[in-house]
């Protein structure tokens, strides 16, 4: 008659051969690791209680602490397939307002614009302090200064400008992309102030692995999501 060795060994030995099997499962599926799944504990389990000792059979508080292990593993497993749901959710929902993007005007800080010179464009100084001369500079596509707008004195914060698209001579410049620097003399020392300026969204770039969309704007190339200030119409 063929005796039972020790619950304990019987679970090692059977421990393995399972870990042997989710080793070539994952040679052929090529995940990596070899933990084991909640299928793998239950049939652990099992066996144990297939093969215990009847002279020295295994606690009932044992039990209940490897059942209590194999609820947490179904709780932490069906945790992670609720977090993949409510992710897989919130891109799709990131993707639908984003393609409302498209077409829209935004406010983003930057120097440079593609202007449409034929109407009024409004854009917006960054004070970083009281200015007794502050002034906007307008410079054409080859960096020849067009018209310098006379902002005046201005407290601090934020200052807003238009430009109605012509020279200092009166003459409407062609539409297309311009650079804007704004000066400022802040304590009797002139100093360059960023510029929020217009754009419009061409198409919408997704992040990758949960990360930040991208807009790319009309002749500026592609901005954070983050970076945009305020969207129009």
């Amino acid at each position: 008659m063929t005796t039972t060795n020790a619950t304990g060994e019987v679970g090692s030995s059977y421990l393995n051969s399972l870990q042997r099997k989710e080793s070539k499962n994952d040679e052929k599926t090529g995940a990596a690791g070899s933990a084991l799944g909640k299928d793998a504990f239950l049939q652990l389990l099992v066996t144990q209680m297939k093969n215990q000792n009847p002279l020295d059979p295994q606690q009932n508080g044992e039990f209940v602490a490897q059942l209590a292990q194999f609820s947490s593993l179904e709780g932490i497993q069906t945790l992670n397939s609720s977090v993949g749901y409510i992710a897989s959710a919130f891109q799709s929902s990131q993707a639908l307002q984003a393609s409302s993007l498209v077409g829209r005007n935004v406010i983003v800080q930057t120097d440079k614009a593609v202007v449409d010179t034929s109407k009024d464009m409004k854009g917006s100084v960054n004070l970083t302090g009281s200015s007794t001369a502050t002034s906007v500079g307008v410079y054409d596509k080859d960096g020849k200064l067009v018209r310098t707008l006379d902002l005046g004195t201005q407290a601090g914060g934020k200052v807003d400008f238009t430009w109605d698209g012509k020279d200092d001579a009166g003459e409407t410049l062609p539409a297309g992309t311009y650079s804007f620097k704004a000066t400022a003399s802040i304590n009797g020392t002139t100093t360059a102030m960023t510029t929020n300026l217009p754009a419009t969204v061409t198409s919408v770039t997704m992040g990758t692995n949960g990360g930040e969309m991208s807009l790319n704007l009309a002749g500026l190339g592609s901005v954070p999501l983050s970076t945009i200030q305020s969207i129009g119409i």
